[in-house]
């Protein structure tokens, strides 16, 4: 029997994977998809997550990011990172790094889906297959934390993401955040050549229709390749409790209130450290002391965000507030950037 499965195979699977292979721990991954996971996300990575890629031993290729911007046709406010620069990175690209990191580590990498878990005393068991613990990292519509009644209720005010990607050379090294009365444009250099546009917004449109709110941002996509478009929601979830027995649920699994402080890597990274020590240590309730720690500040600063924004007034104030106060807004944006 072994120690530990997980099952999902992205970024917050592996990474749990790997911290658990160097504790010692006997560990499995299951992940029905490919070997390089595309999803639509913004693809910057806040300092923290770079550190804590780096701890791991993974240094995807990507391009520097130096800080955030916000910009309204009117007014922009801008940032930098204090405590090293940010990246920008094809998600495939992590996932590939990752994937690496994991078969290096001795991981066994298999191509299954899981549909059921129970649970005894000592072990549980996942489609007939026996593990001491359990890691559900399967994702922002886990089936798992489905299978366990662990999701909380549905949010009554869905928000939805669409990303592509541009063919030009970046024009910044900021990761830009276009505002509109409805939706928020993250633009994030990926590569020399390549530039990601995602958009984060409660309306119900195509792709196209959206970015034609931001003329600026248009302006510069004209003319140039575009690839297709992917997209994800809705992105608010909540769980009932991180720990049930021997099953623990980290990433977009555990809970995810939504992108705006692109915060989810860093996040996933730090819950993949605290469950395996809760594992290694046979604790498994440390990790929901932990999950709280670690979540803390996103889930009060990303909440008190987004409902203030729904308010038209709010909203329009935003981009003008941030230009108004650079010290607040630099604050703010270094306090997400840092690890919990």
């Amino acid at each position: 029997m072994r120690d530990l499965l997980v099952v999902g195979g992205g970024p917050a699977g592996l990474a749990t994977a790997i911290h658990a292979a160097r504790a010692g721990l006997d560990v499995e991954v299951w992940e029905p998809q490919g070997p390089a996971i595309d999803k639509a996300c913004g693809e910057g990575l806040m300092p923290g997550a770079v550190s804590a890629l780096t701890a791991l031993g993974v240094d995807p290729e990507g391009q520097p990011l130096t800080g955030i911007r916000y910009l309204s046709p009117a007014h922009r406010a801008q940032a930098r990172f204090r405590l090293g620069e940010g990246r920008g990175v094809r998600r495939t690209t992590l996932h590939t790094a990752l994937r690496g990191a994991a078969e290096d580590a001795g991981v066994p990498l298999v191509k299954r889906a899981a549909t059921n878990a129970t649970q005894t005393g000592s072990h549980v068991v996942v489609d007939g297959v026996p593990a001491r613990y359990l890691v559900a990292a399967d994702g922002l519509h886990s089936r798992m934390s489905r299978a366990l009644h662990l999701e909380g209720r549905p949010a009554a005010n869905r928000r939805f993401g669409l990303r592509c990607h541009v063919e030009t050379e970046p024009w910044t090294s900021y990761v830009e955040v276009h505002w509109s009365p409805t939706c928020e444009a993250y633009v994030t250099p990926v590569s020399a050549r390549l530039v990601g546009v995602a958009l984060l917004t409660s309306e119900r449109a195509s792709f196209a229709q959206q970015v034609s709110a931001f003329p600026e941002l248009l302006e510069k996509m004209t003319g140039h390749s575009t690839g297709p478009v992917r997209g994800a929601g809705p992105l608010r979830r909540t769980t009932r409790c991180r720990v049930a027995g021997r099953v623990l649920l980290v990433g977009d699994a555990s809970g995810y209130v939504d992108a705006l402080t692109g915060e989810g890597i860093s996040l996933a990274l730090m819950q993949a450290r605290a469950a395996v020590a809760a594992v290694a240590a046979d604790r498994p309730h440390d990790y929901e002391r932990d999950w709280q720690r670690i979540t803390r500040r996103y889930r009060l600063m990303t909440t008190a965000l987004v409902s203030s924004t729904r308010i038209p007034a709010v909203r329009r104030g935003i981009v003008p507030a941030a230009a108004a106060m650079p010290g607040v807004f630099a604050a703010a944006v270094n306090a997400l950037a840092r690890p919990a």
